[in-house]
């Protein structure tokens, strides 16, 4: 049985494998907004928007992830601890599983695509289970016109069903939950899990394969947005490093803030619709872009209210640390149309590094931008998890080693042709402390790390004194507009030289130990772009 939503196009499931379904299709935001509070599954926050609990998960089980190794992976994934591969039989009887589970049942499909460039658009049908599922996936994949829907065939399947439990014995699993690629089939399935990301994160993650395999095309776990001039500005960063706060400058126009493709013809297009952030400690005043967004179609995920109210206390972890909100990017006002930009020319890779070793800005050679690339690092800060007591090194490959099906040296190797193909700057930028570690140093300013960057795209630095970083090797700009000299070398900031000395020495030997790993994948250019000492 079918039901429609604001389009009237009749649709059947039974190509998936699902029966007699109550099909509620492209349901509008104000509609699933509204199912989901009758249904008593959220509630409405004193902004309008809608607040859930995804359950028992609250984040991605990256040890439940998994690929379908078949003829199309099994001799380009980087298989290991990230990428785990799973049997494509097990895959079948799985999703016969799941499929029969969601027979009968009222579900809630949507059709939508990825890939804001019309030349690597892919078109994505979603069936989810709740409604706010569909809503998160409203938000966050590209919306095609109500005329694209008449003929719209999807490429992908996305197939979300939370309240499915695997049984590991049976079914293949590591526990009762899961998130499966197959690239034969073309499904992302998941189940046994209510958190929303890991639909976002499984479509993506199958771009990250698709674009560079079959598209000739660099996908990029970053945000990047365009200047008054056109200007393409890219920015990598793990959680943290202040990727979303710097990427939205009022003076550049935000293309998108976490996924992106880097295409021949020298352009860099959004892979999604929306955006997903986190909104623990959000204020106004540090992030008044995402606090603005936050109104009727946006989703609020895990946060708890003002007692007595229904007004969200930012503050409160007690459910987790890991609080967002999804939204559509028209919630934003400064955005690109189309969001697609030209003519890349700078980069930034964002480091929070909580040592204090790291200059403030570097500009990197091809070779060390490889390296860095490929490191992807920043810094645990003291209490930020548990048995977390001094500063631990970070690093997720490529700024994003969960969502990279590739050998990080692939992906590496695509930026180092980009870089020098398209006369692109990269920049190294600490966004962590100076004068010390982390409880004794103090985290950079604000203002500092944006005079830096606007230094950067304004071309200021292209013709100042630069000095190498003697363990790092890094350039360090001896001077910066609006930024006091003495903090852009970071061994001058610190009380005790000596301690620097030994600290940065101590750094570079976490940064190899790293790195061995891909050393057998990467070319000597790439290894001369890590630490000299």
């Amino acid at each position: 049985m079918d039901n429609y939503g604001l389009f009237t196009k009749s649709i059947s499931l039974e190509n998936l494998g699902i029966e007699d379904a109550n099909i509620r299709y492209q349901l509008s935001p104000d509609e699933l907004h509204d199912i989901t509070i009758e249904k008593g599954q959220g509630v409405e926050n004193s902004t309008g928007a809608l607040a859930i609990n995804t359950g028992e998960f609250t984040g991605r089980s990256p040890q439940d992830r998994f690929i379908v190794k078949d003829s199309i992976t099994e001799d380009k994934v980087w298989w290991g601890n990230v990428n785990l591969p799973f049997d494509s039989d097990k895959f079948d009887a799985l999703y016969k599983k799941v499929t029969a589970y969601l027979s009968g049942k009222e579900i809630f499909v949507r059709d939508s695509y990825v890939c804001s460039d019309a030349n690597y658009r892919m078109n994505v049908r979603v069936v989810t289970e709740t409604a706010w599922s569909n809503l998160f996936c409203y938000n966050m994949f590209l919306r095609p016109e109500e005329s694209e829907l008449e003929d719209f065939t999807a490429e992908w399947h996305v197939v979300c069903a939370p309240g499915f439990m695997a049984d590991p014995a049976v079914d293949g699993t590591r526990s009762h939950n899961f998130a499966i690629l197959d690239f034969t089939r073309k499904i992302a399935l998941v189940g046994g899990t209510g958190y929303t990301g890991e639909m976002k994160k499984g479509i993506f993650s199958a771009l990250n394969f698709i674009l560079p395999v079959f598209k000739d095309t660099f996908p990029m776990h970053c945000s990047a947005n365009v200047g008054a001039e056109g200007d393409t500005a890219i920015f990598f960063g793990l959680s943290g490093t202040g990727k979303t706060t710097l990427s939205a400058d009022p003076k550049r126009k935000l293309i998108g803030d976490d996924e992106h493709g880097w295409t021949n013809e020298n352009t860099v297009f959004n892979f999604e619709g929306g955006c997903y952030a986190k909104v623990i400690n959000l204020t106004e005043e540090t992030e008044p872009d995402i606090f603005r967004a936050i109104k009727r179609g946006a989703i609020l995920e895990n946060v708890i209210f003002k007692p007595g109210t229904n007004e969200v206390d930012y503050t409160d972890n007690s459910i987790t640390p890991n609080t967002r909100v999804s939204y559509p990017i028209y919630h934003i006002d400064n955005i690109q149309p189309g969001s697609i930009g030209h003519n890349p020319k700078n980069i930034f890779f964002l480091s929070a590094d909580s040592f204090g070793i790291l200059p403030p800005i570097s500009k990197l050679t091809p070779g060390q931008a490889a390296y860095y690339f490929i490191s992807g690092y920043t810094a645990k800060v003291a209490g930020t998890e548990a048995g977390v007591n001094e500063p631990q090194p970070n690093f997720s490959a490529c700024f994003g080693a969960p969502f990279m099906p590739l050998h990080p040296a692939k992906y590496a190797e695509m930026l180092i042709e980009k870089m020098r193909n398209a006369g692109v700057n990269v920049w190294l930028i600490n966004t962590g402390w100076s004068g010390g570690a982390y409880g004794t140093g103090q985290r950079m300013k604000l203002k500092y790390t944006r005079a830096m960057i606007t230094a950067a795209l304004n071309g200021e630095l292209d013709n100042v004194e630069y000095k190498d970083h003697t363990v790092f090797g890094l350039a360090k700009p001896q001077s910066c507009p609006d930024v006091p000299a003495e903090i852009l070398n970071p061994r001058n900031t610190w009380a005790d030289k000596e301690a620097y000395d030994a600290k940065a020495l101590e750094l570079a030997a976490a940064f190899r130990k790293n790195f061995a790993k891909f050393e057998e994948f990467a070319s000597d250019e790439i290894m001369a772009g890590g630490p000299l000492a």
